[in-house]
């Protein structure tokens, strides 16, 4: 008889839903979320703008909308999830395991202190050390992280980085499992040339010339005014930049371009485009940047890889090390660094068919990267 998992996660998530789906054929799982049904069309901060995306997220799996009581709705701050009835629900269901993402909520401490010694408590998250704070600060976090992570019997890291902040703060090596940080590689790799070609059209890109792609937030952490103040010096030949998405540094990012870019047809902004519109953008493209400050994955550099691209990112994003390999599939420069940035994107930009070679190793490195793997991590787990 199979086992039963309860899954609680704030919201459905385009990254997490099909890894319900996979594995509510092996268990019975019921996914508890905290954030309520209002979630599923909500206003992101990061984006400035209301998101629905245009991707089933409630199929193939049993799930409840639980009733959230928070004065502030969200994900953006602890009291943005308080559940009366999570405790309450998870008990009746009466689950053999339960898979925690997040504890930076209300509603989830409560949830994981309450049923520690009663049922297994896993725990999915991607926090990592790149971003050390010190001194009074790193020793108070310390405490309060070993004391949280003393309550979780299974943690499943998304990668090295992740499992040497669990390594930090208290958690052994039998108490982790790799379940690695996965998108819909076949998605991404299905064929949208014809639309890609279209999309370049559309922006007056030859096909001689290079197109640099910047997709996500225009926030400070993803950093896309560095990306944009540095192709503006390189000035490169038959370069063009493309900035897809929206945020509070949009207006910024237009004033600075007009202000500096000699030729306004070599730097392009789309508004948001939802996960159905990516794959081809992504085919557009032959170069994608993220140049993060900060970045606990980079779940965009997968997406680009499964769509045959080179990347460049900064050495803050924490997929850097284990998914680039300079000169094979892209490069890492120097997080802030204008000049490193520089060199790298006029290395890079300097030979399209380098590009074309770079984003073939990058499809062969992220084919093992995938929903199944991380399936069948936790499946094997809850079996064990």
């Amino acid at each position: 008889m199979n086992k039963k998992l309860a899954i609680i996660s704030t919201h459905p998530i385009q990254y997490y839903a099909p890894v319900f789906e996979m594995m509510a054929k092996q268990t019975n799982l019921k996914v508890f979320y905290t954030w309520g049904e209002q979630s599923i069309e909500k206003f992101d901060k990061g984006f400035n703008k209301d998101i629905k995306w245009d991707l089933p997220l409630l199929e193939g799996y049993k799930y409840l909308f639980l009733e959230n009581r928070a004065s502030d709705p969200g994900t953006h701050h602890f009291n943005g999830i308080i559940n009366p009835h999570l405790i309450r629900e998870i008990s009746a269901y009466k689950p053999d395991a339960i898979l925690i993402y997040g504890w930076a909520w209300q509603a989830h401490l409560k949830a994981i202190v309450f049923f520690k010694g009663k049922i297994p408590i896993y725990f999915r998250g991607d926090s990592t050390l790149l971003n050390k704070s010190v001194g009074l600060l790193n020793l108070l976090k310390t405490f309060f992280l070993r004391w949280i992570y003393r309550h979780i019997d299974i943690a499943f890291y998304v990668g090295k980085e992740n499992k040497s902040y669990y390594e930090k703060y208290g958690l052994k090596q039998h108490q982790l499992r790799f379940a690695p940080h996965a998108i819909d590689n076949n998605r991404f790799s299905v064929d949208k040339i014809s639309e890609a070609t279209s999309i370049r059209e559309r922006l007056g890109i030859g096909k001689h010339e290079i197109l640099i792609l910047f997709a996500g937030k225009f926030d400070l952490v993803k950093n896309p005014t560095l990306l944009l103040e540095v192709f503006i010096e390189l000035n490169a030949k038959d370069v063009h930049l493309l900035f897809v998405g929206n945020g509070i540094l949009e207006k910024t990012l237009k004033i600075k371009n007009k202000k500096k870019e000699a030729d306004p047809k070599k730097i392009h902004f789309m508004d948001f485009q939802n996960q159905s519109q990516m794959p081809a953008i992504y085919q557009a493209c032959d170069l994608f940047c993220l140049p993060s400050s900060s970045e606990t994955w980079g779940l965009s550099v997968n997406e680009a890889m499964a769509s045959g691209k080179a990347i460049l990112v900064s050495d803050q994003v924490a997929c850097a090390k284990e998914l680039i390999e300079p000169g094979i599939n892209g490069d890492i420069f120097k997080s802030g660094d204008s000049e490193d940035l520089k060199d790298k994107l006029r290395n890079l930009t300097s030979n399209k068919n380098t590009l074309k070679v770079y984003g073939k190793a990058s499809e062969k490195i992220i084919k093992t990267w995938t929903f199944e793997r991380q399936a069948e991590s936790i499946i094997k787990t809850l079996n064990f």
